[in-house]
């Protein structure tokens, strides 16, 4: 597997990791009432956003020439370190 692959493959595990945790804040939504159901669903479709955003990058770098690399793998980890913090914050915010 070339190191692109093994960086591919880490990102999008990332990405299934955070999606179960946009899943259990989605369960928590439907239990809850009122104004903070509507909180989790902001922060949810935020989320889902950022989530969109972070493969999209993904999908780029796997589709990219060698010299491209570089410069979009500092922009997935960018969107990932964004999306990281997004979801750390909404598990915090809503525990």
């Amino acid at each position: 597997m070339s190191s692109r692959d093994e960086y591919v493959h880490k990102m999008q595990a990332k990405l299934e990791e955070w999606n179960c945790e946009i899943d259990e804040l989605a369960a928590r939504a439907d239990k809850v009432k009122g104004d903070v159901r509507i909180e989790y669903n902001v922060q949810i479709e935020a989320l889902k956003v950022k989530r969109a955003d972070a493969l999209q990058k993904i999908e780029e770098f796997k589709q990219a020439g060698e010299s491209a690399l570089a410069d979009l793998k500092s922009g997935i980890d960018r969107a990932l370190k964004t999306m990281g913090k997004a979801i750390d914050s909404a598990k915090s915010r809503f525990s």
